[in-house]
């Protein structure tokens, strides 16, 4: 894990000097940000590609128009599925109040996609002026008014439910039953499917259809046909993947990935 990075809302005395920042910045498909954490809570927003968020409870997947919410100290990695055009805000650890201790993934509304992308115009942001503390302010009410879409896929912790967990993040389309995967985990059928609803709070059946949708997010952003996509996730049809695809997200896959936004470069990534 790399260290931790300079605080940013000190100033040269040691003050607090702002209680937001911002990070734009364009990172090519593939590109990965290996394990780190921040003092800060952040909001990460996808106005292009996706991302994929890696933490010790599980993995959370961020489609263009999406954002997750990652609190302070939490080690996480990102990876881009796709050329991904990231905007970040970095908030003082606590500032916005009773929000979830955990990673989630939100909606972006219109007006707060345009809130993210004034506010990144800014280095950093202050209550201390007047105009900045209105932008905050309504940025907040937006983060704690936007819905949450369940796009996360969460961790296994047992040693051999983790085993199985591997195998199918390993090959998504994996087809044969749980019966089957168990033959190499030390764990029978039934001790896996417990440990499933125990652990990640789905059976396992849930969990693995979460699994398939979620690759088959990532292949589209990386630029592979709906067809390719779906089969190479697991799904036995086209037309299963997109029935699944609009269940979660609201439209087909087709008309998702139009409204995806491209926005220019700015700064180097701050991790």
């Amino acid at each position: 894990m790399s260290q931790k990075r300079q605080h940013p809302f000190l100033d040269s005395r040691g003050d607090p000097s702002s209680e937001l920042t911002t990070l734009s910045y364009d990172f090519p498909a593939g590109y990965a940000l290996a394990k780190h954490f921040h003092e800060e809570d952040q909001l990460v927003f996808a106005s292009s590609g996706v991302m994929t968020i890696h933490t010790g409870e599980g993995v959370w997947i961020v489609p263009p128009q999406r954002a997750v919410w990652i609190p302070a100290t939490v080690v996480h990695s990102i990876n881009m599925s796709g050329a991904v055009s990231m905007r970040t805000l970095y908030f003082a650890a606590n500032f916005i109040k009773k929000v979830p201790n955990t990673c989630f993934v939100i909606n972006v509304s219109p007006l707060l996609r345009e809130l993210i992308l004034h506010a990144c115009d800014f280095a950093k942001l202050s209550t201390k002026v007047p105009f900045e503390r209105k932008i905050i302010e309504i940025i907040v009410d937006q983060v704690k008014a936007s819905k949450a879409v369940p796009l996360q896929l969460p961790s296994p912790s047992d040693s051999r439910a983790v085993r199985v967990a591997e195998i199918l993040l390993a090959d998504p389309s994996d087809q044969r039953a749980l019966e089957e995967l168990c033959k190499d985990c030390g764990a029978s059928k039934r001790t896996i499917e417990r440990l499933f609803q125990s652990e990640t709070n789905l059976t396992f059946g849930k969990w693995r259809q979460q699994l398939r949708l979620l690759h088959g997010l990532r292949l589209l952003a990386s630029g592979t046909k709906v067809t390719a996509a779906a089969l190479e996730a697991g799904y036995n049809s086209p037309s299963a993947f997109i029935s699944a695809f609009r269940k979660t997200l609201g439209l087909t896959p087709g008309r998702y990935y139009e409204r995806g936004v491209v926005v220019n470069s700015g700064t180097r990534p701050k991790i």
